[in-house]
């Protein structure tokens, strides 16, 4: 293994969450007045922080978001995941892969604790992590594209960041890793490999990945 820690991203990487948790959120912002498609949301939220949906939409309309906004959009997305949620291909054999080689691992995500452990129990990935293998930016003050939770993850683990490597599929997660020393590998399952062009590396599917971690 040329690393001493794997550092995966949530949604996205670990848990097929993009799909559902944009299409919710573009439906909300744009039933709250600011008119939001789809592809919008994957453009200006995917991998960040709910912080960067208050702080865009209140800089683009002078408008604040409702108070309850993270909570009403967190009751839906927790429904919707329910119901729809799966791990990705492919996770699930490389999870095994790095437990039975011995390699650390570690999840750090934009999404809150809550969000992390909902997603996993409903796939059933809460078995390979820990709550010590869990990283959210709740746990920082600034959200990806700062570097600060990747590096909060790594110190936490006890590894230097230039023996870590991120698994990223968003081009704020991609920024973070970079600007935190660490090696990137982009997933381009869902996202344009020329949107992840700062990536060490790219894949498209996750079963290639434990061979790329080698070589």
């Amino acid at each position: 293994m040329r690393y001493d820690l794997v550092i995966f991203d949530n949604d996205g990487v670990l848990v097929d969450s993009e799909p559902i948790s944009n299409r919710l959120l573009a439906g909300y912002l744009t039933e709250l007045g600011h008119p939001t498609s789809y592809e919008d949301s994957l453009r200006d939220y995917m991998g960040a922080a709910m912080h960067r949906v208050h702080d865009l939409v209140l800089e683009r309309t002078g408008r604040k978001l409702p108070e309850d906004f993270d909570d009403v959009f967190h009751r839906r997305v927790f429904a919707a995941f329910a119901e729809d949620l799966e791990a990705v291909p492919g996770v699930v054999g490389l999870l095994e892969k790095l437990a039975v080689d011995e390699v650390p691992y570690c999840v750090a995500s934009s999404g809150s604790h809550e969000r992390i452990r909902v997603g996993h129990r409903k796939t059933g990935l809460d078995r390979w992590f820990e709550d010590e293998r869990i990283f959210s930016s709740e746990d920082v003050g600034r959200g990806k594209p700062a570097p600060d939770l990747f590096l909060y993850a790594a110190e936490r683990m006890g590894v230097g960041p230039e023996r870590c490597v991120v698994v990223e599929d968003s081009p704020l997660g991609v920024q973070a890793a970079v600007a935190a020393g660490m090696d990137v590998y982009g997933f381009t399952a869902m996202t344009p490999a020329g949107k992840l062009a700062g990536a060490t590396r790219l894949f498209r599917d996750m079963g290639e990945l434990a061979g790329l971690l080698t070589t």
